[in-house]
């Protein structure tokens, strides 16, 4: 058996274990420093492991689990030589450096896309109900410190973590966490998107390919999405938000915490405000973000805005970035003109780029 055979048998085998009840990524290290490798521990007697200080309970489950290896090895050889995914273990080269210091670090990782174990990562997460001002921060953010050379780590999930994993893919790298199997496509909306990550960056998890995604996996994914990376950015986040549940457990492996300010009357942002009040770094920029890393930010020239007419610039000068507003709610702002000629005037603005409509026909001045 040459090197790259021994790996993936391995590689299997601890696939195996990790499947028996009771085993989990810290039980796995301790049956590998025990028996040296994982096909070793797999392949015990009963007596062995208990004379290892293994109680009766986990030696049984292993010797259930190890009758069935030679078939579960084999489906999931098939699985992963069919969709294109990869086993990185604990004891890889490949496997992330930052990943490995933290507690019950996951020991065995399915990987679509590549890894690159020493690249500088940070993370960004928010609420999956999000404004169009967090939507867009989101985005900016992400181009920018991809193209600075950052890794953009985020769960691929609706609202914030979407919106960050595109502005990523626009500028370099970004990686995605998911709490389900790595061909899983959740939420099924963005499974385009999670193929472009893979094909740019990587999409990982620690749950065998088919896992669904359950509500008590999402938690433990989070563990991961804040171990991979030196800081986290939260950009959204209503008081009780799983994103706090991210940046609390940044906070207890030692990792920088940064939060981007709202206004006070949003909701979504009065998590990233309680941040701050904590002791979060605030940042208005990706730059702030540099500054903090001692990175020098490369400059991006401000998006010059398309000609405007007269009519055009009012309706501008009405708008924000942050907060949508109606087509009567503009007139009212005017004092002049009728709804007619303001919704030809506002589609116009749209095809120009100069304004945006969302779902609830709102209108907010598009990303600069």
């Amino acid at each position: 058996m040459d090197e790259e055979e021994r790996r993936e048998d391995e590689h299997l085998a601890l696939a195996a274990l990790l499947a028996a009840q009771g085993v989990g990524p810290s039980t796995a290290l301790k049956l590998r420093d025990a028996f040296g490798t994982w096909r070793a521990a797999l392949t015990a007697s009963a007596d062995e492991l208990q004379a290892n200080a293994f109680s009766e309970a986990l030696a049984e489950s292993i010797l259930r689990t190890s009758k069935d290896a030679p078939a579960f090895e084999a489906r999931l050889r098939k699985t992963c030589e069919e969709k294109h995914i990869r086993l990185v273990a604990f004891e890889d080269s490949d496997y992330p450096p930052y990943l490995a210091q933290i507690y019950n670090a996951p020991a065995l990782l399915y990987v679509r896309g590549t890894l690159v174990p020493d690249a500088q990562r940070i993370a960004m997460v928010g609420s999956r109900r999000f404004s169009k001002y967090g939507e867009s921060v989101a985005q900016s953010f992400a181009e920018a410190l991809a193209k600075g050379g950052f890794t953009v780590v985020s769960g691929a999930a609706r609202g914030i973590d979407s919106a960050s994993h595109r502005g990523a893919l626009k500028a370099g790298r970004t990686e995605a966490v998911l709490g389900c199997g790595v061909d899983v496509a959740y939420p099924p909306e963005n499974r385009k998107l999670l193929d472009e990550i893979a094909e740019h960056g990587a999409v990982l998890s620690e749950y065998l390919p088919g896992t669904p995604p359950l509500p008590a996996y999402f938690p433990m994914r989070n563990r991961i999405i804040s171990g991979l990376a030196r800081g986290v950015i939260v950009v959204e986040a209503a008081e009780k938000s799983g994103s706090l549940i991210t940046a609390e457990q940044a906070l207890q492996e030692g990792r920088d915490v940064f939060a981007v300010p709202g206004s006070i009357y949003s909701a979504t942002s009065r998590g990233c405000h309680r941040l701050i009040q904590q002791g979060a770094k605030l940042v208005m920029s990706a730059a702030d973000v540099f500054v903090e890393y001692g990175i020098e930010p490369q400059r991006k020239a401000a998006k010059k805005l398309p000609p405007m007419s007269a009519e055009e610039r009012k309706v501008y000068q009405v708008l924000s970035s942050e907060h949508a507003i109606s087509l009567d709610e503009i007139l009212i702002s005017l004092h002049e003109g009728d709804a007619s000629s303001l919704s030809f005037l506002l589609l116009q603005m749209e095809l120009k780029g100069l304004i945006e409509e969302n779902d609830a026909h709102g209108y907010v001045r598009a990303p600069s």
